[in-house]
């Protein structure tokens, strides 16, 4: 992988700032994302607010400051689980065959199948108000699948090398064959799964927010300010900008770093 193509540097320049302002720029702001400013209620942006003030009179940067650390820790999480389970379940499938792989890509088959709006419309009740880590464990159950198909088929290619084959004749283990000499030769294509994982996974929790999936008050997630902010898009518009603002350049920044990744690979 090449990492010095412009469009891949810009995502990992911007990205970088992103997480830097997520961590740092909380701890350098007078507010906190819960501090009310009741003189100042939906105020327009200024020097003591510069994004502008929400409707209980907390302060639009101090929100999305926060929103954007819980919407980065949320779509790393959610990414790396998506890109564990595709590699283990595409791995296994392509190197065992038979049965093994029978079963498992039927299971890929079905919830490809699945139309994940209807599966979020069956669970909410069960789960509104639930951990974000849920939400997590939600939005990784719905991307795993395609990369674990493209993994089954270098899996598949991989059984016969020479390598493998020594190694099956020494007698090692699945576990050894799957964790040794398969799964690092997917390092190139998983990092980059991994990366464009991010940019979809802030997405889908910025979908999912509208059914009060995962993050709850008094803490926000950029999803869940955008979906607060939506009513007041017309009426106060930096209420909704701000976070939509935040949400685009970590989506932009995540998706540019991959596509330069993947162009290069």
């Amino acid at each position: 992988m090449n990492v010095h193509r412009p469009i891949a540097l810009t995502g990992a320049g911007l990205l970088a700032l992103l997480v830097l302002a997520a961590s740092v720029g909380p701890l350098l702001l007078p507010f906190t994302h819960t501090d009310q400013d009741l003189r100042n209620v939906l105020a327009a942006p200024s020097g003591a607010h510069p994004l502008g003030t929400a409707r209980l009179g907390e302060d639009m940067l101090a929100l999305c400051l926060r929103g954007l650390q819980k919407s980065l820790v949320i779509g790393l999480l959610a990414a790396v689980l998506t890109t564990a389970l595709s590699a283990l379940v595409g791995t296994v499938a392509g190197y065992l065959g038979g049965v093994a792989d029978r079963v498992l890509m039927m299971v890929v088959d079905v919830l490809l199948v699945l139309p994940p709006i209807l599966a979020v419309a069956v669970l909410s009740p069960a789960l509104r108000g639930s951990s974000w880590l849920v939400l997590v464990l939600l939005i990784a159950t719905f991307q795993w699948m395609v990369t674990s198909r493209v993994v089954r088929a270098r899996a598949r290619s991989l059984r016969v090398a020479g390598y493998v084959v020594a190694a099956e004749n020494t007698g090692a283990s699945t576990t050894r064959i799957v964790t040794r000499h398969l799964l690092p030769q997917m390092v190139p294509l998983l990092a980059i799964d991994c990366t464009l994982n991010v940019a979809s996974a802030v997405l889908a929790e910025a979908g999912l927010s509208y059914f009060g999936f995962g993050v709850q008050p008094p803490d926000v997630s950029l999803g869940t300010l955008v979906a607060t902010g939506t009513g007041s898009a017309l009426t106060f518009p930096w209420v909704f900008l701000a976070p939509v603002g935040f949400l685009t350049a970590t989506v932009l920044a995540a998706a540019m770093l991959g596509e330069g990744l993947r162009d290069d690979a």
